[in-house]
């Protein structure tokens, strides 16, 4: 398991999510190998001889209580509801539910698919007949350890659905350049360069007449949906270029400073999906 110790020794609240988001992406990538499903591509062995479902309880405690920080904070009876969950997890490993998520889910009584509609901050109660497959699994995992099943370019969690880089397709070599270029950087920095990766996905749903107009935008689960990030031939490294060739036509128009520490990020992340050998 990776855990980023910074070279000060001091961990910031990020260093502590990275390291934890690490840690149970690997347990449960192993978790679902164990039931046919893929977990993350990136997730390194767990190296414990401590039983999986051990595994489970402790790897998300750990998550769970850096989040209590985070997405959880002002939580009314967090430590009960962490609980809760856990629970529901160690049911579903025990009982088949990551091999058959959408049954376990109807086998939940209310207050348990409570339970799953808070940790996963869902807006609407869970109505499982109406989830897809990948929608029900990712209820039963942690929300950072959660996969895009169908390999679409999107993960979906319950009726929801969202956009991460890296997700559980990403290559270890593109994410480890991924964890480097972006050392140091807020939540807020961070999630608009995710943003920024993800969007051949969007843009290639684009709807566009003769004209180049765009009429429309074919969504998730369509049968004409394409995902350009799962074609065996896509480039980081080419889509970083294409990044900087784009700051610089509008380099006029952007504010200097933003300017310089956009390209600035592009350029580093570049250096560093070459440096891992990464497409």
């Amino acid at each position: 398991m990776r855990i980023d110790t910074r070279q000060s020794g001091v961990m910031t609240l990020e260093d502590h999510r990275r390291a934890a988001n690490e840690n149970v992406q690997s347990v449960f990538s192993e978790v679902l190998e164990n039931f046919g499903r893929e977990g993350y591509a990136s997730a390194e062995p767990v190296s414990t001889e401590m039983p999986l479902d051990s595994q489970i309880q402790q790897s998300w405690t750990q998550w769970y209580r850096v989040e209590q920080l985070g997405r959880y904070r002002g939580q009314e009876d967090a430590a009960a509801l962490g609980e809760s969950y856990a629970g529901v997890m160690s049911q579903a490993y025990d009982e088949g539910g990551y091999a058959t998520p959408k049954d376990f889910l109807r086998g939940l009584p209310a207050a348990e698919l409570e339970t799953v509609q808070t940790i996963h901050r869902l807006a609407d109660p869970i109505q499982v007949d109406s989830l897809s497959e990948e929608g029900a699994l990712n209820l039963l995992v942690p929300p950072a350890a959660q996969v895009d099943l169908n390999r679409d370019g999107i993960t979906q969690s319950g009726k929801a659905n969202g956009l991460r880089f890296p997700d559980s397709t990403t290559s270890p070599e593109v994410t480890q350049a991924w964890e480097e270029a972006t050392a140091g950087m807020s939540w807020g920095e961070r999630a608009i360069h995710e943003l920024r990766m993800k969007l051949p996905v969007l843009t290639a749903n684009f709807i566009v007449n003769g004209d180049g107009q765009i009429t429309g935008q074919r969504e998730p689960g369509d049968p004409d949906w394409v995902n350009p990030m799962a074609d065996p031939e896509y480039s980081f490294v080419e889509e970083t270029k294409r990044w900087v060739d784009y700051l610089d036509d509008f380099k006029n128009q952007i504010d200097p400073d933003q300017y310089a520490k956009d390209r600035s990020f592009f350029e580093t992340f570049q250096q560093q999906l070459i440096e891992h050998g990464a497409p």
